[in-house]
């Protein structure tokens, strides 16, 4: 099987730690106390595709794009 790869999007939190999100996946969000922790947290939430590719549910996709915001 193919790897997929996901950008994942980490902010770290005033209190320490990180949250985390998969913007291709808006399912997927967790956190973690470290940098690494919290990879491995967006890791297993990304493996729900495991089971989504065992029953003939459709993965998702997204289109991204960048848009730009005036100062008001």
């Amino acid at each position: 099987m193919d790897a997929r790869q996901y950008e994942v999007i980490l902010i770290p939190q005033p209190e320490g730690g990180y949250f985390v999100s998969v913007p291709e996946l808006p399912d997927v969000a967790t956190e973690g106390d470290t940098r690494e922790k919290a990879l491995e947290m967006a890791k297993d939430g990304i493996g729900y595709l495991e089971v989504m590719r065992e029953k003939p549910w459709r993965i998702p996709t997204a289109l991204r794009e960048r848009v730009a915001v005036e100062p008001s």
